[in-house]
């Protein structure tokens, strides 16, 4: 049965019922929310990286209120044709999800060094932001399963210019053989969708009650198979973008009670509008209403293990191979070697920093890496072709030329289409607003655009 018309599709009657009684619902509220289709858009910032003149600085409508470097659009701009979005100056997120950094930040010392596992976590908001708040000398792991997704994810991370990041694409239950290795897990589950309802009509559609419970059994398995990889006093992050008790309270207390996890509970500002929902058990879970808050429907909440199980020693199974001392004599006229170990795979070069040499040892004998620190480029002949992603990272030789390009150039450029230059001769960095694109080989005759074909801009330029 289904009540009330918005955007063409019916609110699900048996989810309204659902949500009678918990703290913070309001019914009629809810579904006027959703009849107004608003359309809230929200950017976080790089702190690394975001350009001097941000092209939408102009239609900032204020900060979200618990996120440092998160802002509310005025209205949603095309970022297709903003070169700086390309450039990995920003990632376009929705708000409420950015109250991670207050989950990560009440639960942890993130000065310190940290070993994170992002279980879930294309397309890679929750990774960026994660890279952002932890140190240098922590080390990210940014998982997922389904390999469509993953690349996808992995060109995220690539754009937002970390080295201390190694991506992945595994199941959940591959990551038991790192019997207490991460100081935190952070799971974003699949879910129901629910919380997403006001902006994706194909949610509605798929809502259902069996729906919720093939979830709810499915963020069981998920937790249960990669909790043995946390270790003791690790922190457990679980969040979701559903409404439903079954996928939220349910599966907080199930966590506690499975697993003698404790949960955690934070300090929230009054102005923020949070609902903290406590258990009958005491357990808590921090709901964000849509009628409440300047964001989408989205849960969160955070354990702590106390545990018996021992960490084991993980070995390494196979050698590394690393570049030899003339090869790093040819990568330093690209690459600030400082801190860095340069390592091989065939002509392939990939940078790693030195803290987590041994640690990316591991994660290459244990799972499924399709990324890992930066990939410098490829050694030909005593020569260095650039990688893209030497381009968008922040080890590159500072002496390495770069050319400003007006906005008509920097849009062309991202469509790799032939464009002409006034540079000298040789490797140039592409750059607007003095943040690099891609890289370009400017010729006698004709600038050679190496911007990645699978990034490509397809559309032509709106008017």
């Amino acid at each position: 049965m289904y009540l009330r018309y918005f955007c063409s599709v019916q609110l699900p009657q048996s989810l309204l019922n659902s949500l009678q009684a918990l703290k913070g619902f309001d019914e009629d509220a809810f579904i006027n929310v959703h009849q107004l289709k608003e359309q809230i858009t929200s950017v976080r910032l790089n702190p690394s990286k975001h350009g001097s003149a941000l092209s939408f600085e102009n239609n900032l409508s204020g900060p979200v209120p618990w996120s440092s470097h998160g802002f509310y659009l005025k209205e949603r701009p095309s970022f297709t044709f903003d070169p700086l979005f390309h450039a990995g100056c920003y990632y376009v997120q929705e708000a409420s999800s950015m109250f991670l950094e207050q989950a990560l930040r009440q639960m942890l010392d993130v000065s310190t060094p940290l070993k994170v596992l992002d279980l879930c976590a294309a397309p890679g908001g929750k990774s960026t932001h994660i890279q952002s708040i932890i140190s240098n000398e922590s080390l990210l792991v940014s998982n997922e399963v389904i390999r469509s997704r993953a690349n996808i994810l992995k060109e995220n991370i690539i754009k937002w210019g970390g080295s201390n990041v190694v991506v992945t694409n595994n199941d959940p239950k591959d990551f038991k053989n790192l019997n207490g290795y991460f100081d935190v897990i952070v799971i974003d589950a699949p879910c129901s969708g629910s919380g997403l309802f006001r902006r994706d009509e194909e949610a509605v559609q798929e809502w259902s009650e069996s729906n919720v419970m093939l979830c709810c059994q499915r963020q069981q398995r998920i937790v249960a198979d990669v909790l043995p990889a946390l270790k003791e006093d690790g922190v457990l992050i679980y969040s979701t973008c559903s409404f439903s008790q079954e996928e939220d309270e349910e599966i907080v207390d199930w966590i506690a009670d499975e697993f003698y996890l404790k949960s955690l509970r934070l300090k929230l500002d009054p102005k923020w509008r949070i609902t903290e929902t406590i258990t009958k058990v005491q357990n808590y879970g921090y709901r964000f209403w849509p009628h409440k808050v300047k964001g989408e429907g989205f849960f969160i909440s955070g354990f702590k293990k106390s545990s018996i199980e021992k960490t084991m020693t993980i070995k390494v199974k196979n050698a590394i191979e690393k570049a030899s001392k003339k090869e790093i004599e040819v990568i330093a006229q690209w690459v600030t070697p400082e801190g860095l170990d340069f390592v091989k795979n065939g002509n392939t070069v990939y940078a790693w920093p030195r803290v987590h040499f041994e640690s990316m040892q591991v994660l290459l004998s244990h799972l499924r890496v399709i990324y890992s620190g930066t990939l410098v480029g490829e050694l030909m002949r005593d020569k260095l072709i650039p990688n893209h992603a030497l381009a968008m990272s922040r080890i590159r030789n500072p002496e390495v030329p770069q050319t400003e390009l007006a906005l008509e150039q920097a849009i062309a450029f991202l469509q790799k289409k032939d464009i002409s230059v006034d540079a000298e001769r040789g490797w140039q960095l592409a750059a607007y607003d003095n943040q690099p694109l891609g890289w370009m080989n400017v010729l006698h005759n004709r600038t050679n655009n190496y911007y990645p074909k699978e990034l490509r801009i397809l559309k032509e330029k709106l008017p």
